[in-house]
């Protein structure tokens, strides 16, 4: 659940005349995205303009395999962002999206009967950033659902550390799993100085599962009974890294909703976040869990860069 956004992706600086590939993106589309190719059934709660725009989304949205059921439409303007990669996938942002019609998300439009089916419910700070009404919708979402799962997401641009905080504070205790990064997240939400730390004080709000994502060097892992580490795996190229966390959290998730075990799990999320990058976009390239499943056993995995990239 969360906000979709119209993207537009170029590789040279902003300016007049550039160049540009539009796309479809927003961290909870990536996750969904993700979750669908892992072989999870998957549904996205999201507010799409009741326009061309919004059907056309619809339609990206129906094509990465993610069911269209709980999409609602309303009048408004759908949130857009601009993204500039650099050569080594770098990006800088632009954001459109103040009183976007997907912040009009709310707690109607949360099914409690749906959420609570649900194999799991994803939801990140993202979410709760962008209004009152969606941090609401979040927090109903995570008291109803079967396995809540949050990324905490911080953005600087969109809240404040205690807002950012208090969220995570909220909802930590709802929480199946928790995705945060290191050492951006884990010190500037948590104010712990290393992966454990931060899995050990989610663990004591209630959270049941936690991965601690720590960029190129992998993912510790922290439950009950498990504490693991996961080796990120070097991606066979980096054009965007666009939605790679997002890639990550959706695999993750689906793969432990469909019986995998939380390392096994993880090492496909690590594996599908680092072939994502290979695609132009959010989307530009979700792999098959064929591929995905190839590239976490050491193989090659041929054809991940599309054509368009």
């Amino acid at each position: 659940m969360g906000e979709i956004l119209v993207e537009v992706a170029t590789d040279q600086p902003f300016g007049h005349g550039v160049p540009a590939q539009l796309g479809i993106s927003g961290d909870a589309l990536n996750v969904a995205a993700a979750a669908a190719a892992a072989g999870a059934v998957v549904g996205l709660l999201s507010v799409l303009t009741d326009d061309d725009l919004g059907q056309a989304i619809a339609a990206r949205i129906a094509e990465l395999g993610i069911s269209t059921a709980l999409l609602t439409f309303r009048k408004g303007q759908q949130g857009v962002y601009l993204v500039h990669s650099d050569p080594d996938g770098e990006r800088e942002f632009s954001y459109a999206r103040s009183g976007s019609v997907g912040s009009t998300l709310g707690p109607d439009d949360v099914d409690p009967a749906v959420f609570a089916a649900a194999g799991a419910v994803v939801a990140g700070g993202i979410a709760c950033a962008i209004s009152t009404t969606s941090h609401a919708a979040v927090a109903k979402a995570a008291s109803v659902a079967k396995r809540f799962v949050y990324d905490p997401n911080f953005r600087p641009r969109l809240t404040s550390v205690e807002d950012a905080t208090a969220a995570l504070t909220e909802l930590a205790p709802h929480a199946f799993l928790v995705t945060p990064s290191y050492p951006g997240e884990t010190r500037t939400l948590l104010g712990a100085a290393t992966a454990e730390e931060a899995a050990a004080k989610l663990r004591a709000l209630g959270t049941e599962n936690v991965a601690v994502t720590c960029g190129a060097r992998g993912v510790q892992l922290e439950a009950g009974a498990v504490s693991a580490w996961v080796p990120a795996i070097p991606a066979p190229a980096v054009v965007d890294q666009t939605g790679a966390g997002d890639a990550f959290v959706g695999t993750l998730t689906a793969r432990l909703v469909l019986g995998d075990d939380f390392p096994t799990a993880a090492r496909y999320g690590a594996a599908a976040s680092s072939l994502v990058v290979g695609g132009k976009g959010g989307t530009g390239f979700i792999p098959t869990f064929g591929q995905t499943r190839a590239h976490a056993a050491g193989e090659t995995v041929k054809g991940t860069v599309p054509s368009n990239a």
